[in-house]
């Protein structure tokens, strides 16, 4: 099955403007990978840094498209935000009541956590907001977050009946006392709410069908808003006094080491250290499903940076067995569950992904394309309305895939293809800008011949 010869063989072309790479199967996955900073708490730690009073260092902050459209928008709201001679990220919070009605539109980019929880706290500032983004962005379901918002009584208007981006925003007044069980599973849409509830006039209460990753509480938290959590209810206080700012060191993103952590699982002969990546409970569904599968995958180093728990993984080669993925794993898991469904088609029997709908409304919809692409490759594989059934142990062929401008499927498409026999070529490749500038060097540096 597997070709013995050539580690990656990334080449470089423009392809309708963009850029393409194409690899072959690596005999060896050997090395150390440090991964770029959590794509989720990047954007936090910039958001709430700026509703705070007081200066903020940033380490370990995401550089990438999405972080980028952020600190755009933030400035757009008079906050003063400064690259500092260490390379952190100097924050020169206004506090919650002193943010400018933003003095232009607020591009988002391709960044539905920019959107959304940007749309939280405009919804709590005098004034109109304006948000729009890329065309992902605009094809991506807002009423989500519109209604909620409206209920606590933000005037937005969208379009499509309320639904899609661009969103306009009237904010000022938020009432309080109020229940809201989201319509999805979602740390945005729970992020969202919670930081409207920030301006409320009483507490406000979130009840989630389902836990989500929880750096929002933590983080504001650490601020100094007040929260009472019991199971999946989270209510906040409104804060008596002004946030204060925090310095804040960004662990590695979990979501960006997925492709590292299965890559080496799959690989017949792969050892992988990856340093310093978060392993909050709420994000660490794929090493729970890998373990299930078989996968050998052992934190060391464990310790907390900035009250968020950290280790470094060490994954190696395993003989993976299919699963079925579903319920509570889901959230815990969402970005990484294409990678999951790739697991599977190397794993000896079937793997079953379920209650998946949430895919279907991210940077595309993941479902069809993640059957598409790994269709190409060979997979036996079946498209269900909320996930995946994957027939697994079957060879893995090279393949022309595109990502259709979905980071995550661009390295989706480059994990298939080191252990593919034949060339694989990934298009649109420079998608994994997104959330991962240093993609492609990192690959080049653990493939070996």
């Amino acid at each position: 099955m597997w070709k013995k010869k050539i580690l990656l063989g990334v080449c470089e072309e423009i392809y309708k403007m963009k850029i393409s790479r194409t690899l072959s199967f690596a005999n060896k996955l050997r090395g150390e990978i440090t991964v770029p900073g959590d794509k989720s708490l990047s954007h936090r730690a910039l958001m709430f840094n700026s509703l705070a009073k007081g200066k903020a260092h940033i380490k370990g902050l995401l550089h990438s498209d999405d972080t980028n459209s952020t600190i755009d928008c933030l400035k757009k709201f008079g906050v003063d935000i400064q690259n500092d001679s260490d390379g952190s990220i100097l924050i020169f919070g206004k506090g919650m009541h002193s943010l400018n009605e933003p003095n232009d539109v607020l591009d988002c980019g391709n960044s539905g956590t920019t959107m959304r929880l940007l749309s939280g706290i405009c919804a709590g500032i005098n004034g109109i907001s304006i948000l729009t983004g890329d065309d992902s962005l605009r094809s991506r379901p807002m009423d989500r977050i519109v209604d909620p918002l409206t209920f606590l009584g933000a005037q937005i208007f969208a379009r499509n009946n309320n639904s899609l981006p661009p969103v306009m925003i009237k904010g000022g007044k938020i009432i309080g006392g109020q229940r809201i069980t989201p319509s999805a599973a979602s740390a945005q849409v729970k992020s969202a709410i919670l930081l409207a509830g920030l301006y409320a006039d009483e507490e406000i209460t979130v009840v989630e069908s389902k836990t989500t990753r929880d750096h929002t509480e933590k983080l504001l938290g650490a601020m100094g808003a007040k929260f009472s959590i019991h199971g999946n209810e989270i209510t906040l206080s409104p804060p008596q006094n002004e946030l204060s700012a925090i310095d804040v060191t960004v662990p590695g993103d979990i979501s960006t080491a997925a492709v590292w952590i299965v890559a080496a699982s799959i690989h017949p002969d792969a050892e992988l250290t990856l340093r310093n990546v978060g392993i909050n409970q709420t994000r660490s569904g794929l090493i729970d499903i890998l373990r299930l599968m078989g996968g050998d995958i052992k934190l060391e180093n464990n310790r907390y940076i900035g009250g968020e728990p950290v280790a470094d993984l060490i994954v190696r080669s395993a003989s993976l067995t299919g699963v079925n993925v579903s319920g509570e794993l889901i959230p815990r898991a969402i970005d990484e569950l294409p990678l999951v469904a790739l697991a599977g088609a190397v794993a000896e029997g079937e793997t079953v992904i379920q209650d998946a709908q949430e895919l279907r409304v991210k940077e595309s919809d993941r479902i069809s394309t993640t059957f598409k692409i790994l269709s190409d490759f060979g997979v036996k594989i079946e498209e269900l309305d909320d996930g995946l059934h994957v027939y697994g142990g079957n060879p893995i062929n090279g393949a022309i895939m595109n990502s259709s401008g979905d980071h995550r499927l661009a390295m989706l498409g480059a994990a298939a293809g080191l252990i593919a026999d034949g060339e694989t070529t990934v298009e649109d490749a420079d998608s994994v800008t997104v959330s991962y500038p240093t993609f492609w060097e990192d690959m080049e540096k653990i493939c070996q011949l």
